[in-house]
């Protein structure tokens, strides 16, 4: 059993990690990301959503605190406002996880579940090799099986299934 370094909130976050990692109660934690369906699910959510809303901003791996001692990165997020800070204090509007191939679903709802209790409003949870889109609310994982997603609330953002899975096949 190895043992994990602790570090502070102040030391990670001035600190660049490549590829980045996220905090959770002092431990650094890898994320699977780097593969090719992965990047461009990203890529097309990040370039659909600021096409069709530019008056959004629909942002990559920014770190997002979830609790005091935990800090996460969002595949993508969408704000409605800028930041106040270079990281994200404040709930998004949009969080939005694309899985990977080696992504746990115990892992996977435990990151929901955080994005939501921070009042997250709208949590999008996309497998680009299973095609699938659900959405994450009050500790329910639902697929949706429409041609399209879209946000609660105002604005309402909403996507198709080809804007999000455009160069897949």
């Amino acid at each position: 059993m190895g043992v994990e370094t602790l570090i502070s909130v102040e030391e990670y976050l001035s600190t660049s990690y490549d590829p980045d990692v996220e905090y959770v109660d002092g431990v650094l934690v890898e994320r699977n990301v780097g593969d090719w369906l992965h990047s461009l699910v990203q890529r097309n959510l990040i370039v659909s959503l600021s096409r069709k809303y530019p008056e959004i901003f629909a942002v990559p791996e920014l770190r997002s605190q979830t609790r005091a001692t935990r800090f996460r990165l969002p595949d993508v997020c969408v704000l409605l406002v800028r930041p106040r800070t270079k990281y994200l204090v404040d709930a998004a509007f949009l969080a939005i996880e694309v899985l990977s191939e080696d992504d746990r679903m115990t892992k996977t709802m435990e990151r929901l579940e955080e994005f939501d209790r921070k009042g997250v409003p709208n949590i999008w949870v996309i497998d680009p090799r299973l095609l699938t889109v659900s959405i994450y609310s009050n500790g329910v994982l639902n697929e949706i099986r429409g041609a399209s997603i879209a946000t609660a609330g105002d604005p309402c953002l909403e996507l198709t299934r080809d804007e999000i899975f455009r160069d897949l096949a």
